[in-house]
């Protein structure tokens, strides 16, 4: 859980008549942030923010409790944004394929010659938050929502599963797609992801084929790197780890990828127009709020 959606619940228990602007605050910083992930555009993401944020003055007064915010929040956020969303022209189709997604031979062979630790890779990481941005946005919407809700918006499993109406099998499925697609992009665009090896040279002929065992190492790749993944299942990849350098290696650089994912910040709203906009809202919350406490009309 974001730490703004944190402190806007201890805010909300607290009962602090004062806290409420740091809450709309919190909220409409929450809210702008996630639209600009999802939609991708700021005037979407200004005007989903300033939606969701008039919004809570009429759900705020009549939360009891505020541990629900988050789930609230995100699925009102969620389905406005979605609205708004306008399609990229480079988007790809809606589906992602899980074997379109993993490497072949010749791809993990160009990984296993890549030094994924050193100091220029994570130069080059640090200076890619524009790939990642532009990657992220070109991941099929309904596999995006997923990834942004829980990489990037730090929600567990079960949370997505609620905002999102899915099952939680089904989240796991959309999340590991969505990285792995976020991965393919940032490897096949601009600078490599990792930069090369020179020093050694390929051990084995690439013959573009994935063996078995490698397929099912894929499949569960992010159940594992979460540690989400059954005992036995887990005993099983790690087996398979161990005499497999090139997919050793992917594991590596999917963990960078996540990193990546994890780490990137959107842009922010401006300090004074944002503001102005709570001021109004304020308003309309302390109406609200009266409304609330009064005897209600027949």
């Amino acid at each position: 859980m974001r730490q703004e959606i944190q402190e806007a619940i201890e805010v909300l228990r607290s009962g602090d008549p004062t806290g409420t602007d740091r809450v709309l605050e919190l909220i409409q910083q929450t809210v702008f942030s996630f639209s600009m992930k999802v939609c991708g555009h700021r005037e979407d993401a200004e005007d989903t923010s300033q939606e969701v944020l008039f919004k809570a003055t009429e759900h705020l007064p009549k939360l009891e409790d505020p541990g629900v915010l988050t789930t609230w929040l995100y699925t009102v956020a969620k389905n406005a944004c979605l609205m708004r969303r306008r399609k990229s022209k480079s988007a790809p189709k809606e589906m992602l394929s899980l074997e379109e997604l993993m490497p072949d031979r010749q791809e993990l062979e160009a990984l296993e010659q890549s030094v994924p630790d050193s100091p220029e890779h994570s130069l080059l990481r640090e200076e890619e938050a524009d790939r990642v941005r532009q990657a992220v946005l070109r991941i099929p919407p309904h596999y995006r929502l997923i990834l942004v809700l829980h990489d990037m918006e730090e929600l567990l499993t079960e949370d997505v599963a609620a905002i999102t109406g899915l099952t939680e099998n089904a989240v796991r499925v959309r999340l590991h797609r969505a990285r792995l697609f976020v991965r393919k992009e940032l490897a096949h665009s601009g600078t490599p992801s990792v930069p090369p090896k020179t020093s050694r040279k390929l051990t084995r002929k690439s013959n573009g084929s994935r063996s078995e065992s490698c397929r099912k190492m894929f499949a569960a790749l992010s159940d594992y790197l979460d540690e989400k993944l059954d005992d036995s299942l887990c005993a099983d990849l790690e087996k398979h780890l161990s005499g497999c350098v090139p997919c050793q290696t992917f594991v590596q650089d999917l963990k960078l990828t996540i990193r990546e994912i994890k780490s990137y910040k959107s842009e922010s709203l401006d300090r004074h127009a944002a503001a102005a906009i709570r001021r109004i809202v304020l308003q309309k919350y302390e109406a609200a709020l009266k409304r609330s406490k009064s005897p209600s009309q027949r």
